[in-house]
């Protein structure tokens, strides 16, 4: 399993650069922290159950980039009909997980080396705002005990159970910088963009690239936050996610000495 891996992760790398999918493994797993298991008006219904696992199965690699998904096969996997398939199907392609191609299927989205740049990006502008924010603002005291403990969470490298539980408390860690902002279309927007991040590291786990849990990166943002220096909590995060992105984007291309980063 591992060589095949390897060997499909090998010639997507030397078609990344014309923009074609970054390899993604068949790792899947637990709920993760930014999908929730009740829909957004407090009713769990058969659309919402088909959605979430979908989601799920998606984000953690069950269904790797670009392969093609039938209306039939996913209502017998997920145990639900047609109608409930199709309405998730619409929900993930605003999502950007999936796209729908009429009189073809679904297909999964492809990870390239543009979206990798766009979701950097987007990642860099709103949560650096978000960390200089949460200084102004910050006075949930709670929450800033609990993000300082996620910040020491750490794994074992080359265990992956470990590795899962890190990348959920990753994503905890940055939706609640979002939520000392009081601001609920900003921790909107940083959940949302937290599934492809939890995409793109759980496809780090089948590639057995794991490097080194950023403790030190999370604890200085965390500082900066309660000592309400706004314009440095703003760089550190900043900083934070584009040494990430390049680490990510060499990882993309090819380069095996090169961790992903979160």
């Amino acid at each position: 399993m591992r060589n095949q891996k390897s060997s499909h992760l090998k010639s997507v790398r030397n078609k990344s650069s014309h923009g074609h999918r970054v390899a993604h493994g068949s790792r899947f797993g637990p709920a993760l922290g930014a999908v929730h298991a009740v829909s957004r008006n407090g009713r769990s219904t058969l659309s919402e159950r088909v959605y979430q696992a979908l989601k799920r199965d998606i984000i953690c690699g069950r269904h790797p980039a670009g392969e093609a998904l039938g209306e039939k096969a996913l209502a017998k996997m997920y145990r639900g009909s047609r109608t409930p398939v199709r309405e998730a199907a619409v929900r993930l392609q605003q999502d950007s997980l999936l796209r729908i191609v009429p009189n073809r299927g679904y297909f999964v989205s492809s990870m390239t080396i543009a979206w990798l740049n766009e979701i950097y990006e987007f990642r860099a502008a709103v949560e650096g705002a978000c960390a200089e924010l949460a200084a102004r603002k910050a006075t949930d005291q709670a929450l800033l005990k609990k993000l300082a403990d996620l910040a020491q969470t750490e794994y074992e490298t080359n265990d992956s159970a470990s590795y899962e539980r890190f990348i959920q408390a990753d994503t905890q860690f940055h939706i609640g910088i979002a939520r000392l902002t009081r601001n609920p279309m900003l921790v909107r927007a940083v959940s949302d963009m937290r599934c492809h991040m939890e995409r793109v590291m759980y496809a780090a786990i089948d590639i057995g690239y794991y490097g080194e849990a950023p403790v030190q990166e999370h604890e200085v943002i965390i500082q900066a936050i309660r000592n309400q220096d706004a314009d440095l909590a703003r760089k550190l995060m900043y900083d934070h996610i584009l040494q990430s992105r390049g680490k990510v984007l060499r990882l993309a291309s090819g380069d095996a000495h090169v961790p992903p980063s979160h």
